[in-house]
């Protein structure tokens, strides 16, 4: 569930297809996201999933499998 929601609003801001995104996806290396791609999608999983992400755990939303772990355990799923 937390994996297709972040799909979505990766793909959202990157205007690129959901379908390539994956787990192993990283958003700079693979997607070409820059650091106000980064803090746009942050911004987006912090509404999406009412969660905080303090500044320090930012390099956690560069894999999407990152990502996804880091939501799950905030979140406390």
């Amino acid at each position: 569930m937390e994996f297709e929601k972040l799909k979505k609003i990766i793909a959202d801001t990157l205007n690129t297809d959901g379908e390539a995104i994956t787990m192993d996806t990283h958003l700079i290396n693979d997607l070409g996201a820059d650091s106000l791609d980064l803090l746009q999608i942050s911004m987006a999983v912090e509404r999406e999933f009412d969660i905080e992400i303090p500044e320090d755990q930012m390099d956690a939303l560069c894999q999407v499998r990152g990502a996804v772990d880091y939501i799950r355990h905030i979140a406390g799923k």
